[in-house]
C-alpha cells in the first residue's frame, strides 16, 4: 500500500484514474475505514453492516488471531493474550509505559526497537504488529467494499504523538 500524491485541481497528470482509496482511522478504542462514492464520504461496513471496529486483537494458544468484536469477547477470559488499546504503546518505551499505569493486565518484554512487546501466547508481538492486524482487516474490508486491491489509504495519525509514535503508525500499514 502507498500514500496517494495529492495534487491541485487541474493540476493532477491523469484527473480521470479511477483509483481505489481510503482513510482509515486507527483509533485507541475503535478504528473505521471510509472512502469517497460520487463526492460523498462513506464509511465501510463489515459483513454485519457495523463501521466501527473495536482495536482488539487476541492471539490464541493454537496459532489464531481474532481482530475486533470476537477478540473483544475473550478479553474478559484471555486478558494477556488480547491486546487493548495498543496505540497507546505505540513508539513508547519501558520507562513511558509506567507512567500509563500499574493496572495494565500485560506483561511486558524489552525489544531490539526499544519498544516493549506483549508477552502472549503466540510469542512476542509489538504494537506495531498488533495494529497492522486491526490495520489488515480494514484493509479487507476496503477491498470487499470497493472491489479489488486498494491503491492507497491515508491513515491518522493524532496531533500529540511525537516523531517514534508517527513512525511506529507509519510502520504499520507497511507490515499490514
Amino acid at each position: 500500500m502507498v500514500l496517494l500524491q495529492i495534487s491541485e485541481p487541474g493540476q493532477s497528470p491523469e484527473p480521470h484514474q479511477r483509483r481505489r482509496a481510503v482513510g482509515i482511522d486507527l483509533g485507541t478504542t475503535n478504528s473505521l475505514v471510509a472512502t469517497i462514492r460520487s463526492g460523498t464520504p462513506e464509511t465501510l461496513t463489515d459483513s454485519e453492516h457495523l463501521h466501527l471496529l473495536p482495536s482488539v486483537v487476541h492471539y490464541g494458544a493454537s496459532g489464531s488471531v481474532d481482530v475486533g468484536r470476537a477478540a473483544y469477547a475473550q478479553s474478559s477470559e484471555d486478558p494477556l493474550n488480547t491486546l487493548i488499546s495498543v496505540k497507546r504503546f505505540m513508539g513508547r518505551g519501558i520507562e513511558d509505559i509506567k507512567t500509563l499505569g500499574s493496572q495494565l493486565p500485560y506483561e511486558m518484554v524489552a525489544s531490539d526497537s526499544g519498544m516493549p512487546n506483549f508477552k502472549t501466547v503466540a510469542g512476542d508481538i509489538s504494537p506495531v504488529s498488533a495494529s497492522a492486524e486491526i490495520l489488515q482487516v480494514l484493509i479487507e474490508r476496503a477491498e470487499s467494499a470497493l472491489d479489488g486491491a486498494l491503491d492507497g489509504a491515508v491513515i491518522t495519525v493524532p496531533a500529540y504523538f511525537d516523531e517514534a509514535q508517527r513512525q511506529a503508525t507509519k510502520d504499520a500499514p507497511t507490515l499490514a
